[in-house]
């Protein structure tokens, strides 16, 4: 292939996690299972809190909003990797990996910003109650989410913007369930030292400062459930935010496993670490907000059997 024009390249092929029909097959069912599962979970999570008016709060609002993006995460990625198990073509057009890319890493920076607006939501409910009302009004909760798409948005188009400047030449083979940044940056064969140092430059604002944002809220939070005098008061306290730093410790772990290592040492082991955080976190959040949660199990309740159920 004549790699001197990206716009030679019209398509790459997704090898995906084996190229063995019989893997292929066991592939194709355990992702269709948990595609299911990822979508039913997140559709009644967002049914759930949009059906009762007694969910209709800040944290609820951002609960509903985190299932949404999970919901889009996944469907970004999955019915495409299902196409290519089950057929021979592996093939996705230039424009396709592009557009795939760009709603990647926008709805991968899209969670994280809200799992940090949902940090500073426990924050104020813990430490500040009696201010908890006026300091996360509606009109302050989606402005927060807007932020949260703006910042997202922005992130998706500079990185996307900048790989159709890449001139990709040799292989056309990715060795992945998706186009992602880092593989296709491997494949290129013209100098892609801005991609770098955009990446980490924008990646450190839009992942680490809102990490360290969540890592003092917690601190915050901690000191003040260690003042409250009574045991179970503290335990409750606790509980309202044990969901949410379990989805934290899922993002960031997954995330870590396949992005905190130089560029040149990514090898497609990494693709197993990527199923982690693209499909097995979008999957097991509703169950970690909902396994223990009696307003979710009390509103999923109403909603299936009428008013008259009792949670």
């Amino acid at each position: 292939m004549d790699g001197s024009n990206h716009s030679t390249v019209s398509e790459f092929l997704l090898l995906g996690l084996s190229e063995s029909p019989e893997q292929q097959r066991v592939l194709f069912w355990m992702f269709l299972s948990m595609y299911l599962v990822t979508v039913v979970g997140n559709v009644l999570i967002i049914l759930a809190i949009g059906s009762d008016s007694r969910l209709h709060t800040p944290m609820y609002f951002f609960l509903a909003n985190l299932s949404f993006t999970d919901l889009f995460f996944v469907t970004n990625t999955i019915p495409k990797m299902l196409v290519n198990l089950q057929s021979q073509n592996k093939a996705i057009s230039y424009a396709g990996c592009l557009t795939q890319l760009y709603f990647l890493v926008s709805l991968v920076a899209l969670d994280n910003l809200i799992l940090a607006t949902m940090a500073y939501d426990r924050y104020v409910a813990i430490c500040r109650p009696l201010h908890y009302t006026t300091a996360m009004s509606p009109r302050l909760c989606i402005s927060l989410l807007a932020l949260c798409w703006a910042l997202s948005v922005l992130y998706g188009l500079i990185h996307t913007l900048l790989m159709t400047n890449v001139t990709f030449c040799g292989s056309r083979k990715i060795h992945y369930i998706f186009c992602e940044m880092y593989v296709l940056l491997r494949l290129a064969c013209s100098n892609t030292q801005i991609n770098h140092t955009v990446l980490i430059a924008t990646g450190s604002f839009i992942f680490l400062t809102p990490f360290g944002f969540m890592a003092m809220s917690y601190v915050w939070i901690v000191r003040a459930i260690l003042q409250i005098p009574s045991a179970s008061s503290k335990y409750k306290a606790f509980s309202t935010c044990a969901s949410h730093l379990a989805v934290v410790s899922l993002f960031y772990g997954t995330l870590c496993m396949v992005y905190l290592k130089p560029l040149d040492t990514y090898s497609m082991k990494d693709s197993v670490a990527t199923v982690m955080y693209a499909v097995v976190t979008p999957m097991m959040n509703p169950f970690i907000y909902s396994l223990r949660n009696k307003d979710i199990h009390g509103a999923l309740g109403r909603f299936f059997l009428g008013k008259s159920f009792r949670g």
